[in-house]
């Protein structure tokens, strides 16, 4: 196993430790501290291993992380609708 992939597992792992864990802000900081970590091992990753596993990682962290994604989506959909 390479060391991209083991930062991935790390990452996924301090997610689910992290979404256990109880907040005030809906976890919204453990998700902005997450994209941020999580954007450049999601480059390694693909780097490493080219775009086909970078992709499945990517889903996964998105999977993780779904609710900044749909806010994402609602925001883009907003903006171009004007």
């Amino acid at each position: 196993m390479s060391l991209s992939l083991i930062l991935a597992a790390c990452w996924a792992v301090a997610a689910n430790v992290l979404a256990m864990t109880p907040s005030k802000d809906h976890h919204w900081r453990n998700a902005y501290v997450l994209i941020a970590i999580g954007i450049p091992i999601v480059g390694f990753v693909t780097w490493q291993h080219g775009p086909w596993i970078g992709m499945l990682v990517l889903a996964g962290g998105m999977s993780v992380l779904r609710w900044p994604v749909i806010y994402l989506g609602r925001w883009i959909k907003r903006v171009t609708l004007r």
